[in-house]
């Protein structure tokens, strides 16, 4: 007599726990993974990734900023229609900061062309880019004699080592990276998206519904309470 509410609460946890567990599996909601697919294939047909745009902010930063440079090295050397027409028409290799202007320039066009027009998910052009400016400035730096004109024959070389191989780190450890992270992310949900596509008729509990089994153990419970009746009459 005792035993048959413990085996009443026993059957009534167990199946609590079992529709749980079917919440549990079929707790999956499709839509909320399509909307979550269609954000990162809208990432996508936006153009470029929000990193990748800094990116690219970063290296026409360093074109203007060695522009910028470049100007005021031309007006403090004599007025920029002199200084400019002794720099490039009368070029000296020695002497002239014209040349560093058109690394900058260099860099600019290969990595935009590279990776916001083409959009590269590779290092091989920032590699080319970096290496090219690297080797230019060490032989300019050795063989010319810059430091003989001023500060600016410090400055600008400086500059343009230092913001080529900062967009080199920004590419390599930011910029692949997190796109990787990302497509990554789209492939899981898309797999996760599939496999709630091929759970059968849809995922409401109404079709895992059980009626309670308080009512088939009451049940149970009053014909064995009838049965004992009549033994307890003899």
């Amino acid at each position: 007599m005792n035993s048959l509410p413990a085996d009443m609460e026993n059957a009534l946890t167990g199946s609590q726990s079992s529709r749980a567990s079917l919440r549990d599996v079929h707790s999956i909601n499709p839509a909320q993974l399509m909307a979550r697919i269609e954000s990162y294939e809208g990432r996508e047909k936006k153009g470029i990734s929000d990193v990748r745009r800094t990116f690219c902010l970063f290296v026409t930063f360093d074109l203007l900023f060695v522009t910028l440079l470049w100007i005021i090295e031309l007006n403090v050397n004599g007025g920029i229609e002199n200084t400019l027409e002794k720099e490039v028409v009368q070029y000296d290799f020695y002497s002239s900061y014209f040349d560093i202007f058109l690394l900058a320039v260099f860099r600019f066009k290969m990595l935009i062309l590279a990776y916001a027009v083409c959009r590269l998910r590779h290092w091989w052009a920032i590699a080319l880019t970096t290496a090219v400016t690297s080797a230019f400035l060490l032989a300019k730096v050795i063989l010319s004699k810059l430091f003989s004109q001023g500060a600016f024959g410090y400055v600008l070389p400086i500059i343009s080592f230092i913001l080529a191989w900062i967009e080199t780190w920004f590419l390599d450890f930011k910029v692949l990276p997190q796109e990787s992270e990302e497509e990554n992310r789209l492939l899981i949900v898309q797999d996760a998206s599939e496999r709630a596509a091929l759970i059968p008729g849809g995922l409401s509990d109404g079709q895992f519904y059980s009626p309670p089994e308080s009512e088939a153990g009451s049940e149970e419970a009053e014909e064995k309470q009838d049965s004992e009746k009549p033994l307890l009459e003899l």
